[in-house]
């Protein structure tokens, strides 16, 4: 049996007909730039996230961009961040000339610890860009109190997690700006990049629709410097076609989740994932850890069972953030889950008997 780690051109077989159709539709008008479609995804995406304000861009790298740009991150601001996610949370906040300001993480979420927060405030602080890894949002409560006692803005690394709850609220409508990733291989995923900030501030959401058109409010008068931030009419397209069956993926990627859970061994030193109680996660990965994952990674693959690794290198340690002056040892729990976790296949169309062949070769020995 040979498995497919996200499935993607199983799903688009599954929703051929509504996908072409809108791409057609685009193609039909050859309006690919800011055509109707983009307009109609953010009032759906308002919708579903009850999110007051849905401004989608070029990618979920931009939204972070766009969400700095708008609260006016100037040169030598710090924003604190967690050490283990993906590179483009800390290297937004280089391109923005701030400094990223690592704080560990939870042994058992992978997201950041609010109890290490305070202790690393200073007056340079600005924000905190706290990450929903995996899917799954991060003690957004805890973190939104310091922020608010230090008057610090929180901007939500959502890009794993569009469609995730905190406490009854998808995590779209949290933070000062929430921002999400539609990669290819997000759960819900076009067929480019793409991506959006959500807001319920009117004067942030007015600024960021300037800023992802060049600063423009009109055309050719710039308010503001910035970017060519925009998502294709197409793309949008792509997922105005998806959405509508994005909340049904959710439960089936749940099932998924579960499936493993109640398949995979205990012991052998394996640590399944973590849900807190009062969150629900969207299983963007579905992440192990282990002490021989080396080994576990072999096994797999000589079974025909993809894997991944999310992250191998905590960015701390990464070379391009060398001038931070960071060494091992500095950020423990992240150092120890870049070298043990391990994702397995997950999307929303694994079945019963590909589930139980991942899981009879975890358990072998």
């Amino acid at each position: 049996m040979k498995i497919d780690f996200a499935k993607l051109q199983y799903q688009y077989q599954r929703y051929k007909n509504e996908i072409d159709s809108a791409i057609h539709a685009v193609l039909n008008k050859s309006n690919y730039i800011m055509g109707e479609e983009v307009d109609l995804l953010e009032r759906e995406l308002e919708a579903f996230t009850e999110a007051k304000h849905a401004i989608v861009c070029s990618s979920g790298t931009d939204a972070l961009l766009l969400a700095m740009m708008a609260l006016d991150i100037q040169p030598g601001d710090e924003i604190i961040t967690t050490p283990f996610t993906f590179i483009a949370t800390a290297e937004t906040i280089a391109l923005m000339k701030a400094t990223p300001v690592f704080v560990d993480i939870q042994p058992d979420s992978y997201n950041i610890d609010p109890s290490k927060i305070e202790a690393a405030i200073t007056p340079k602080t600005k924000a905190i860009m706290p990450v929903s890894l995996y899917g799954q949002p991060p003690d957004l409560d805890e973190i939104k109190a310091i922020a608010d006692k230090h008057k610090l803005k929180v901007i939500i690394d959502g890009a794993q997690s569009f469609g995730a709850t905190y406490k009854g609220k998808s995590d779209s409508a949290l933070g000062d700006i929430s921002c999400t990733s539609f990669f290819p291989a997000k759960p819900l995923g076009c067929y480019g990049d793409g991506g959006a900030v959500f807001t319920d501030n009117d004067a942030l959401a007015e600024k960021m629709r300037m800023l992802r058109v060049h600063g423009q409010g009109q055309r050719y008068h710039h308010k503001y410097i910035g970017i060519g931030g925009r998502l294709d009419t197409l793309q949008a397209a792509v997922l105005l076609a998806k959405l509508p069956h994005y909340r049904k993926e959710i439960e089936m990627r749940q099932q998924v989740a579960q499936s493993y859970n109640n398949k995979l061994p205990n012991g052998l030193g394996l640590n399944l994932p973590h849900i807190k109680a009062d969150r629900t996660s969207v299983w963007a990965q579905y992440t192990l850890s282990t002490g021989q994952r080396s080994l576990l990674q072999e096994r797999l693959q000589k079974a025909g069972i993809p894997t991944a690794i999310h992250y191998p290198k905590p960015l701390h340690l990464q070379e391009c953030f060398e001038y931070l002056n960071h060494k091992v040892g500095d950020f423990p729990i992240a150092e120890k889950a870049a070298n043990e976790v391990i994702s397995l296949p997950m999307n929303p169309f694994l079945t019963e008997s590909e589930l139980d062949f991942i899981a009879d070769n975890l358990r072998e020995k």
